[in-house]
């Protein structure tokens, strides 16, 4: 298909954007241009900049997306950005301005983050966090096979502390940019509670996928792949 979207893909914390590589090998069969953006992880208005200045770079339609803590990213970072035609959450934060991550994470019941956290103190006096490779295949990576889910523990970038507690700042792009929110129906990361009540509130087309861990887009990269195709054709190419 000619005159597709650019994907933008914008991985979360505890990851990096190797998780996507079956997503982008559909996206790229299906004719897709694609980028998958570093996400530096470091501090929420920081790494919003620097994905903002990637989008810039980019010619034509863009659907944005974004896991995890990649999901506050997008939601900054595609504020004014005209080609930004869409946005996709993948059971990832949505936050509205002056909410953090740490703070929706705790807002329902059910995340085990705080007991996964590994921090690693910097000499800055910052902190970085990792999840613990012990309860990273429970607690992160639960319908991802053993083996793979050790592979992702072992190349896991983390996020500072500041990163996650840091609170969303300015407009959030949502508020305009029509979304699309895929839930992962057994995350132990983000609350499946937590997920609907932000894809509620922000209007998004949703869908659940149920049995599916917080790494939804590594064990369902069919059901990720068909929501984005999905933003893509009724926000960019039915138009």
């Amino acid at each position: 298909m000619s005159g597709n979207p650019t994907i933008v893909l914008v991985h979360g914390a505890f990851a990096d954007s190797s998780g996507f590589n079956a997503v982008v090998k559909r996206l790229v069969a299906d004719g897709y241009p694609v980028v998958a953006a570093p996400n530096p992880l470091r501090g929420l208005a920081f790494d919003a900049a620097n994905v903002k200045a990637l989008l810039d770079s980019i010619e034509g339609p863009i659907v944005l997306v974004g896991h995890s803590y990649g999901g506050a990213v997008i939601s900054a970072a595609a504020e004014g950005n005209a080609n930004v035609k869409a946005l996709v959450y993948l059971a990832a934060f949505v936050p509205e301005t002056g909410e953090s991550a740490q703070a929706l994470v705790e807002r329902f019941p059910g995340s085990t983050v705080g007991e996964s956290l590994k921090p690693v103190p910097l000499p800055d006096g910052q902190v970085d966090l990792y999840i613990d490779p012990k309860v990273f295949h429970p607690h992160f990576a639960a319908d991802v096979s053993a083996e793979e889910a050790a592979l992702y523990s072992i190349t896991q970038r983390p996020a500072t502390g500041s990163a996650l507690g840091e609170t969303a700042a300015g407009p959030q792009a949502w508020h305009t940019i029509p979304s699309y929110n895929l839930i992962s129906g057994a995350d132990r990361i983000i609350p499946p509670a937590t997920q609907e009540f932000m894809a509620q509130r922000s209007g998004a087309k949703t869908q659940v996928v149920e049995g599916a861990s917080h790494m939804v887009f590594v064990s369902r990269p069919g059901a990720t792949v068909a929501l984005i195709e999905t933003a893509a054709q009724e926000q960019v190419l039915a138009r």
